[in-house]
């Protein structure tokens, strides 16, 4: 099963939000002329506005009360009247977030610090508008980011997991934009990402020194830029390591359990399997643990094991991972205040910003026998 989604969704606000909150917002949405004609259905707008069915219904009986919408029984709510043009209509300012699949089924940290980021903007008069879909994550996906950009016009943009097409399609076209992640080569676009390549050098430079040989890297086939710097990283620890004997391999998994079990079966049904393992996506981390379990062997008596990635679920996990930390506020923050100069329209040059997580030691790494 794989994970991921394909329906767009947008998301406008926090999760605190009151009926009168989502009534302005509606009103807001409205006035852009987001929605012409009808409003989408409840199901549609509960999720778009992370609220829940009792709120939004408050919420539209305030704007049937102003008389800017109609319910039609059967067909749904139409908007019959524009709503009064206001001081915040016209000064709010907005940023769209382009994620491949609704925010409910992404990694949960990824989720936690789009909530933060949000929350931040929202202190500084700014507002994120949520855009999921595959179909801007296409090998071509030039006629649908070209729609998306005519129909909404952001100060700026915040592209999340992008491939190398969708950042070369917002840099020809010179638009305001941070990439939330790494950039690919010769990509010029401003971008902040988890330094995934010293990151992985350490990795390699910890099952090394607690004595393995033969290691490896679980990685994901999608080969995001973060995930090519992850393999470069590795590849680096072992060869510049003092162990000469010292071999490592690089795997790929589809964000599946299906392709996580088969690289497993690769890795170890030999005469010399691998006896340390660095695992990218945390998913994949938990899956790997479920496989090597129905295998019979045990971490890290029989296997080491490394997740490059942190979520919150992982702590609940038996022995602890060994994983790399970084708090979702720390990840947001960094982003605001580029954000907040592309709103500005000032100057921003292509920059890099490389945080550097915490390495938890955890219980899932131990001496080669």
């Amino acid at each position: 099963m794989a994970w991921g989604a394909l329906e767009p969704s947008m998301t406008l606000i926090p999760h605190r939000t009151v009926a009168s909150q989502v009534a302005q917002v509606l009103r807001l949405e409205i006035a852009k002329g987001t929605w012409r004609g009808w409003l989408p259905g409840e199901r549609a707008l509960c999720e778009t506005m992370q609220a829940s069915r009792n709120t939004l219904r408050a919420a539209l009986v305030q704007l049937r009360a102003e008389g800017i919408v109609e319910p039609s029984v059967g067909l749904g709510t139409r908007i019959v009247a524009d709503p009064p043009v206001t001081r915040e209509i016209n000064s709010v300012k907005t940023i769209g977030v382009l994620i491949p699949e609704p925010i409910g089924r992404l990694r949960p940290l990824i989720a936690l610090w789009i909530d933060e980021l949000k929350d931040l903007l929202l202190a500084e008069g700014c507002r994120l508008r949520i855009y999921a879909g595959r179909q801007f994550y296409q090998v071509n996906p030039a006629r649908n980011l070209e729609r998306l950009v005519a129909q909404h016009g952001h100060e700026a943009w915040l592209l999340v997991r992008s491939t190398e097409a969708m950042q070369r399609w917002f840099a020809a076209r010179n638009l305001p934009c941070l990439v939330a992640g790494s950039t690919f080569a010769e990509v010029s676009l401003p971008y902040y990402d988890l330094d995934y390549r010293s990151i992985c050098r350490h990795a390699a430079g910890v099952l090394l020194r607690m004595g393995h040989r033969r290691i490896a890297l679980l990685n994901c086939e999608a080969r995001l830029a973060g995930d090519v710097d992850s393999e470069t990283g590795f590849l680096e620890g072992v060869k510049r390591s003092s162990w000469p004997e010292a071999t490592a391999e690089v795997w790929y998994h589809r964000d599946d359990v299906v392709s996580v079990e088969r690289a497993l079966g690769r890795m170890l049904d030999r005469k010399n399997p691998i006896t340390g393992l660095v695992v990218s996506n945390s998913y994949a981390y938990l899956a790997t643990t479920s496989v090597l379990a129905q295998r019979g062997l045990r971490i890290p008596r029989d296997i080491s094991l490394i997740s490059r990635d942190d979520d919150p679920f992982l702590g609940a996990l038996t022995p602890a991972p060994a994983r790399y930390v970084v708090s979702p506020h720390a990840f947001a923050k960094r982003a605001l205040g580029s954000l907040l100069q592309l709103v500005a329209r000032e100057p921003l040059t292509r920059s890099q910003t490389m945080l550097q997580p915490k390495f938890s030691v955890g219980g899932s790494v131990a001496r080669a026998r």
